[in-house]
């Protein structure tokens, strides 16, 4: 009697289709779990490791099953891990976007924490583990707080679907495409930073012009001594002023993540 074949036991024989169909909602898994891992979007939630991992793959498989199933998706084992590193390679530079856009919200609130003296103050950032000073952990969950508000959360999703267009799940693609937007977004980086702070870091330094204008004409003060207080009320009701004016620095902030994926995806188009 002849041998059972081996062949016949291959995933494409035994179930075809449904190899391809887990294959590309895999590879798309990994492309979305790269994009928020890069990103202080999820980790700005108190969740559980494992309830990220069921979010991912949720969100993976409601986005997947609205695109459609791309040839050759599936071609063995070596072509698949191959494709699995392109895919986590394109979500980290995808996330990449979303980080350097929300490290504007962390350049202010370190600009603003040593104008104010609270720089020794620090909390353990929950996005990168670290020790952070005071108001600038209060920018980043600020900054992920309004982002849900106005639906960036929305935006970013299509986003990630939209990127399938322009970057099949598991084709090449060169990191040329995404370098030039990439580098023109962290050049505005810290100007967006300081546009965030800049009202209150103005009403700082006309404090400190004060009080070197009372330690000139009375100097038994101890300006150290009464200026680190003096600052520090004068800074927060400055910002609790400039919340209010705050939101069109934030909707440019936001709107780079917009701009830089656009200009990833034109480029894209442009090299093929």
């Amino acid at each position: 009697m002849d041998a059972f074949p081996l062949a016949t036991l291959s995933p494409e024989v035994l179930l075809p289709g449904v190899v391809e169909w887990l294959a590309f909602v895999g590879l798309f898994a990994l492309r979305v779990a790269a994009v928020f891992m890069m990103t202080p979007v999820l980790y700005g939630l108190p969740l559980p490791t494992s309830v990220r991992m069921l979010l991912i793959v949720s969100l993976s498989l409601a986005l997947a099953s609205g695109l459609a199933l791309p040839a050759d998706v599936w071609n063995g084992w070596g072509p698949f891990f191959l494709a699995a590193t392109r895919e986590v390679a394109l979500g980290a530079t995808l996330g990449l976007g979303i980080l350097l856009a929300f490290g504007a919200f962390s350049v202010a609130g370190q600009i603003l924490d040593v104008q104010l003296g609270f720089g020794m103050a620090q909390l353990i950032d929950p996005v990168t583990r670290r020790p952070v000073p005071i108001l600038t952990s209060a920018f980043e969950h600020l900054g992920v707080l309004v982002f849900f508000l106005v639906n960036g959360h929305h935006a970013l999703l299509r986003g990630i679907s939209y990127s399938v267009e322009r970057f099949p799940v598991g084709a090449p693609w060169s990191v040329a495409h995404a370098a030039a937007p990439l580098l023109k977004q962290a050049a505005g980086l810290f100007s967006l930073g300081f546009a965030l702070a800049a009202p209150v870091v103005f009403c700082i330094l006309l404090v400190e012009f004060a009080l070197s204008v009372i330690g000139r004409n009375l100097p038994q003060m101890n300006m150290f001594t009464m200026g680190i207080p003096v600052k520090i009320v004068v800074g927060l009701i400055a910002l609790s002023l400039w919340f209010a004016g705050i939101g069109g620095v934030m909707t440019r902030v936001y709107s780079s993540i917009s701009t830089t994926w656009s200009a990833i995806f034109v480029a894209a188009e442009q090299g093929r």
